[in-house]
């Protein structure tokens, strides 16, 4: 989809209005944070964060994201709270939430994505203001990075 000038300049706009970030908690594969870091710079993400890392660091980032938006790493829920930005909407992505495609986004907005084999915990669940799922024709369970990347599609989509 090839976007004219007008129209990339009003996406621009509406995404300076608000800001979000996207994390995975207990993400197991570094692979994944690399694509979910490529995925969020594309989709105008302010950063991404881990929360309980798992994986060995290795580079997976083929872009260079590094530079222009930043990962964070929280050793655990507690810390990653502390830290959270003021006025931002927790929302949880995890089978059992409302549909996506129902779903309004906020201006400000973190979005929490489970663990590739174990989801969020119910203490993460728990601590969101919302928990938001993702349709599917044969099971609601997706790689990590690609529900992330859905999500922030829709985000795109809907904000502007």
């Amino acid at each position: 989809m090839e976007i004219r000038y007008d129209e990339e300049r009003r996406i621009t706009k509406e995404y300076k209005r608000g800001f979000f970030e996207i994390g995975i908690f207990r993400v197991k594969t570094s692979s994944n944070v690399g694509t979910l870091w490529r995925s969020a710079y594309q989709m105008g993400s302010s950063g991404i964060f881990t929360i309980g890392r798992r994986y060995p660091k290795q580079a997976s980032d083929t872009v260079k994201t590094y530079r222009h938006i930043p990962l964070r790493e929280y050793a655990n829920l507690d810390d990653f709270h502390h830290a959270r930005p003021y006025g931002a909407t927790l929302i949880g992505i995890e089978m059992d939430g409302v549909p996506l495609k129902r779903f309004r986004h906020p201006q400000q907005a973190i979005y929490l994505l489970g663990a590739e084999d174990s989801g969020l915990s119910n203490e993460a669940k728990s601590q969101c203001q919302e928990i938001v799922s993702i349709e599917a024709i044969r099971t609601e369970s997706y790689n990590v990075a690609v529900a992330g990347s859905i999500v922030m599609y829709h985000r795109m989509l809907t904000l502007c």
